[in-house]
């Protein structure tokens, strides 16, 4: 095996035809989005949207319509996507479990 000069990095290997082969660090993808609790925040968030749509609607005067009601389920709906993406981009699972994977 040789080592590798110049700017390459010292953590890898060098395989059968001479070529550098960087070390990749081993590492699991982030958990599942079951078990996370943004996802049961983000569901139970939806439903009292949907629920208070329905409710407070119901005296004759529609004070909380239901493009108001979607529009809400919307903006949490991103808001549930741009978290799991940071969540996605900045960690990493420790997770045993092979049911998970």
């Amino acid at each position: 095996m040789t080592v590798p000069t110049g700017s390459r990095a010292s953590t890898g290997y060098t395989d059968a035809d001479d070529t550098f082969r960087a070390a990749r660090p081993a590492g699991d993808e982030t958990k599942p989005s079951w078990k996370t609790t943004e996802l049961w925040v983000y569901l139970a968030s939806v439903i009292a949207v949907l629920i208070a749509a329905e409710v407070v609607g119901e005296g004759g005067d529609d004070y909380f319509r239901a493009d108001r009601a979607w529009w809400y389920v919307t903006l949490l709906t991103i808001g549930y996507v741009v978290s799991r993406g940071l969540a996605k981009a900045g960690s990493r699972s420790r997770d045993t479990d092979v049911r998970s994977r």
